[in-house]
C-alpha cells in the first residue's frame, strides 16, 4: 500500500465530492489536515455527507456553468485538482446530458489553469479518476483479447459514460501531454472494479493485470487513499506523473 506521508499542507479542488469515491477523498484529505475546496451542486446535500470543517470550503455551483473568472477564483491558490466526477447509474444519468461531463469539466479546469492571470509557482497536479476499461493512448497496455476489444468498441458507441472517461484521459495524454510550460502535470487513476470497503492493502500497477473479465477489485477507499497520496506525497507523484496507474486490492 502506498505511503500517506504528507510533505506539506496542500490545497486541493475536488470535483465530484458528493460521489461515493469523491467523498472518501475529501474525508481522507481533511483527516490529514489538508485544505479542500469542493464544487458541488448542493451544499445541503454535501454537508449531509461531509460535516463542516475549518479546512473545507464548499462552493455551490455547476462546474460547466461557472464563468471563467469564477472558476479562476476557486482554482487560484490550489496545488491540485482532483476529479472524481461520474454519471449516475440511471437511464437519465447514463444517456442524459451532459454526455461529456468528465471530459468537458477536465478541459474547463485545464483551460482556466493555463489562462490564469497569476500563474502558480509550480505546475498544478491534475488527478483524474477513470476506470480499468480506459485504454491508455500511449499504447503500452497489453493487447486485449478480441472479445474485450469488441465489447469496448460497443461500449464506446452505446454507453456514453465509458467514452466520456476515455476522452477525458485522451485529452490529458494527447492535448495536455508533458509540456510543463502549460502549468499542468497529470495522472489518470484507473482502478479495478470498484467495491465498497475500508482502506486495506493494495498494489499499484502500470497496466490492468487481467482484463475486463476476472480482473481485480479496488475499494473506493483505496482509490481515494491512492489519489490523496498522489496529492500529498511528491515522491509518489514523481513516480506516476504522466502515467495511468491501476490501484488494485491485494
Amino acid at each position: 500500500m502506498a505511503s500517506s506521508t504528507t510533505n506539506n499542507t496542500t490545497t486541493t479542488l475536488v470535483l465530484g465530492g458528493t460521489g461515493n469515491t469523491g467523498r472518501r477523498l475529501v474525508e481522507q484529505l481533511l483527516a490529514q489536515q489538508q485544505n479542500v475546496r469542493a464544487i458541488v451542486r448542493s451544499k445541503e446535500r454535501f454537508h449531509e455527507i461531509i460535516p463542516e470543517n475549518a479546512n473545507l470550503q464548499v462552493i455551490e455551483a455547476a462546474v460547466l456553468d461557472m464563468q471563467d473568472s469564477e472558476f479562476e477564483d476557486v482554482v487560484q491558490g490550489c496545488d491540485s485538482i482532483a476529479s472524481c466526477l461520474g454519471h449516475n447509474l440511471t437511464f437519465k444519468g447514463v444517456y442524459g446530458k451532459p454526455r461529456q461531463l468528465v471530459t468537458d469539466s477536465i478541459k474547463r479546469a485545464c483551460k482556466v489553469v493555463q489562462e490564469m492571470s497569476i500563474q502558480p509557482s509550480k505546475p498544478i497536479k491534475v488527478v483524474l479518476m477513470g476506470s480499468n476499461g480506459v485504454v491508455n493512448p500511449n499504447g503500452m497496455d497489453n493487447v486485449r483479447p478480441f472479445a474485450e476489444r469488441a465489447l469496448l468498441s460497443f461500449l464506446r458507441i452505446s454507453v456514453p459514460p465509458h467514452k466520456d472517461n476515455e476522452d477525458a484521459a485522451a485529452f490529458l495524454s494527447e492535448e495536455i501531454g508533458q509540456d510543463k510550460a502549460g502549468g499542468i502535470e497529470w495522472v489518470v487513476v484507473r482502478p479495478d472494479d470498484l467495491i465498497e470497503g475500508e482502506v486495506s492493502e493494495y498494489e499499484v500497477l502500470k497496466i490492468p493485470k487481467a482484463g475486463l473479465f476476472g480482473g481485480g477489485q479496488t475499494t473506493r477507499a483505496n482509490v481515494a487513499h491512492f489519489m490523496s497520496d498522489l496529492i500529498m506525497n511528491d515522491d509518489t507523484w514523481k513516480k506516476w506523473v504522466y502515467e495511468m496507474p491501476v490501484p488494485s486490492n491485494i
